[in-house]
């Protein structure tokens, strides 16, 4: 007999615990139980259909069931699907690694493996704050951040981040960073550059999300803006740590916002989208300058004493490499490129003008649509019109009452216009209600 989605969410409910999640009311806000996918959709245990319009949170990016990349998981399954890092080595994770090197924009690169983004930004913080000790320099202990920031839920990620997510409760165990407003201010870059001259010589590292702040709500930055903070900071000989866990892997436009900026960070932070979405994997990755200040005699202190069971693993670098080999074969940034223009043409033309629309905020594929209305509490809206949209097939996350629109960079004008459409009669159906 057919278990059916209730019965789903039942159990679901007795026995998981999802993130960003209130238990209690879980069951009440109909969740879509997944069950398989095809390309650009998701299909419920019910059989019901929908457009991954949020990439699954930002990490799939050429669709799902991807003949590749299933055949790069399969493959490594007939060698090896995980052997440790500490201490030796890995065929696949060589042949990632230099294959990566290729494409980031950091000057003679060094990987360093984690299972998410979040212990990506944790393991940048440790490196910056070891680098400055490794060379004998005993004050650099700061870090500047800015405001609106997300970057993940370790202790030290959530130091960076300016708070919200309910991270408030966690500020006694928080340390300190030295906070400038974050992009949606338009003299952010005058702050941040007079705070770097006041306290450059007790900062380890700035911060930052290249051009586009994510999990605030889509705040952007002009790339010449994020140019000059850097360029001014590393003028300073500081170290700058660009998180790039939701702006990279072509997002933006280019394969990196740091490639769209045109800056080369000290170190950087990759995820998400590195396997295509198909496995946990991430990435901090040093420049050449960064590596060389750990090189020492052996077990001595200059050593990182740091590394997880499961980095460097072979699934999952075996399907990062088949993906970044797909992504050049397609061409994707091309691909993304013309996409964006015609999302930003039909958002004009269908969205933008709606009465419950404050504003669009979009570069490439990433867009942030704010709405709002006076009868309803922040947060409240958002969630509406997304409910909304799952009802109509598609499938919205929102950030409070911003809506994310993530599509895969292998959507069509089909499908850009499919995501529209719904959200379009989502807010129409919300706004006739009122």
């Amino acid at each position: 007999m057919k278990v059916s989605s209730k019965d789903w969410i039942d159990r679901d409910s007795k026995r998981v615990w999802h993130g960003f999640t209130q238990m209690s009311t879980y069951g009440d806000l109909e969740p879509v139980i997944v069950e398989r996918a095809e390309g650009h959709y998701l299909f419920d245990v019910d059989g019901n259909k929908y457009l991954d319009a949020i990439s699954s949170l930002w990490v799939t990016t050429l669709g799902h069931k991807v003949p590749e990349l299933d055949q790069a998981v399969i493959n490594q399954l007939g060698c090896i699907a995980h052997s440790t890092l500490l201490g030796n080595g890995s065929k696949i994770v060589i042949e990632l690694s230099e294959a990566l090197a290729k494409v980031v924009p950091v000057k003679s690169p060094h990987f360093l493996y984690a299972s998410d983004g979040a212990n990506a930004v944790e393991q940048a913080l440790k490196i910056a704050f070891q680098y400055w000790k490794n060379l004998g320099i005993d004050n650099r202990e700061t870090f500047l951040a800015l405001g609106d920031s997300y970057h993940g839920d370790t202790m030290g990620s959530v130091s960076l981040g300016d708070g919200g997510f309910g991270t408030n409760l966690f500020d006694p165990l928080r340390f300190q960073v030295l906070r400038t407003p974050g992009y949606l201010q338009p003299n952010w870059l005058e702050i941040a550059l007079e705070a770097v001259l006041e306290v450059k010589d007790r900062l380890a590292a700035v911060v930052f999300e290249p051009v586009c702040q994510g999990a605030a709500g889509m705040y952007m930055a002009s790339p010449q803006d994020v140019k000059t903070f850097v360029e001014k900071c590393q003028e300073l000989e500081l170290l700058a740590i660009a998180d790039e866990v939701a702006t990279g892997f072509g997002r933006t436009g280019e394969i990196f916002a740091s490639t769209l900026a045109g800056i080369a960070p000290d170190i950087m932070c990759i995820g998400k989208g590195l396997s295509g979405g198909y496995l946990p994997i991430s990435a901090t990755v040093a420049s050449g300058k960064v590596f060389e200040a750990f090189l020492g005699p052996d077990l001595s202190q200059k050593t990182f004493y740091h590394g997880h069971s499961y980095s460097g693993n072979a699934l999952s670098c075996a399907v990062s490499l088949a993906h970044l080999e797909l992504f050049s074969k397609l061409e994707i940034v091309r691909k993304v490129q013309e996409t964006s223009l015609y999302l930003a043409e039909i958002l004009k033309g269908k969205i933008a003008d709606h009465p419950l629309v404050k504003e669009i905020r979009q570069v490439g594929l990433m867009v942030g649509v704010e709405v709002q209305h006076n009868g309803y509490l922040k947060g409240q809206l958002g969630r509406i019109i997304c409910k909304c949209a799952v009802s109509n097939g598609v499938l919205l996350r929102p950030l409070g009452d911003v809506i994310v629109l993530m599509p895969h960079l292998t959507f069509g004008k089909k499908e850009i216009d499919e995501m529209t459409d719904a959200l379009l009669i989502s807010l129409n159906s919300l706004d006739n209600s009122l």
